[in-house]
């Protein structure tokens, strides 16, 4: 079956690509943020009909964003995963063609040059192995991973669940004990990985999440990492993810992120948001909404 053609977006002279995994069932928004009642998602009637059903259920996906910068080959996240043991049914053991998209838009795993994570929880880590003989192994074998020590070390001094253990058995720990993954500190005003790329410090969810902010010839992009999983969250920046470590954090970053986007040609892409993606943020009423930018 051909491979349909990969959403992407310019930003001066990037091209962002989106790379699907999977559609997450309507299950996952009612659990992940349960302030989004449905009387709450009708209320905005513009998050209708790509961002909400007919029934004010929040729709969210899984992908990752990938582009060429520098002459590198970057990916943003690595979504859930295939084969991997869950305790989330929309995650346990996915059978996925997320390789074959990835080297149909022209990123084939031998070829990434960098991963950045934008925080270690399940659905942004599961590619980063894959299963090789019995064994799990890094994905992406030319690739220096990278994500904030602050999460990192958070992490190493969490006293986990058994089901996070098992993530980092198979999705984390391969990729240290190959030596590819780096730990970088972010401070307050972000940092510069590369020409046009800076992570920005995005704390709440996780204390070490960053965003990921991209500028090419006056243009700028960001990709939300898990501050913003939904849009609805733009209308009511007070409502989080019930699994967020730090509730109140959560919301002052979102707040803060929103505030700087607002009105501004900023392309926001949504690490979870449901096609069409991308969008400019607005001022709305009390709060602010999402315009959206189709791919090309």
């Amino acid at each position: 079956m051909p491979t349909a053609p990969t959403p992407s977006w310019t930003v001066g002279d990037l091209t962002v690509h989106r790379i699907d995994e999977v559609p997450l069932p309507p299950a996952t928004g009612r659990w992940l943020l349960p302030g989004a009642t449905p009387e709450v998602v009708a209320g905005q009637d513009w998050l209708r009909p790509h961002f909400a059903d007919a029934d004010g259920v929040p729709r969210l996906h899984s992908h990752s964003f990938a582009f060429v910068l520098d002459g590198l080959r970057v990916l943003v996240d690595t979504g859930i995963g295939n084969g991997k043991q869950r305790a989330d049914p929309a995650w346990h053991d996915l059978r996925t063609d997320y390789p074959r998209r990835l080297a149909a838009a022209g990123f084939p795993p031998d070829s990434v040059d960098l991963v950045v994570l934008t925080h270690l929880h399940a659905d942004h880590v599961g590619w980063n192995t894959r299963e090789a003989d019995g064994a799990w192994v890094p994905t992406f074998p030319r690739a220096r991973y990278v994500t904030a020590r602050a999460e990192r070390e958070f992490w190493a001094g969490y006293a986990m669940e058994e089901a996070r253990r098992q993530m980092f058995r198979d999705s984390v720990l391969p990729v240290e004990r190959a030596g590819l993954l780096d730990l970088v500190d972010v401070p307050a005003e972000g940092l510069r990985l590369l020409p046009g790329l800076r992570l920005l410090p995005t704390p709440g969810h996780t204390p070490g999440q960053v965003a990921v902010e991209l500028t090419s010839r006056g243009r700028t992009a960001l990709i939300t990492g898990d501050c913003v999983h939904h849009p609805v969250q733009l209308a009511h920046p007070a409502i989080g993810a019930c699994v967020d470590i730090d509730p109140r954090r959560s919301e002052a970053t979102r707040r803060d992120l929103l505030a700087s986007l607002a009105g501004t040609d900023t392309l926001l892409l949504g690490t979870h948001f449901a096609p069409p993606t991308a969008g400019h943020v607005l001022a709305h009423g009390d709060g602010y909404r999402l315009r959206p930018v189709p791919p090309v």
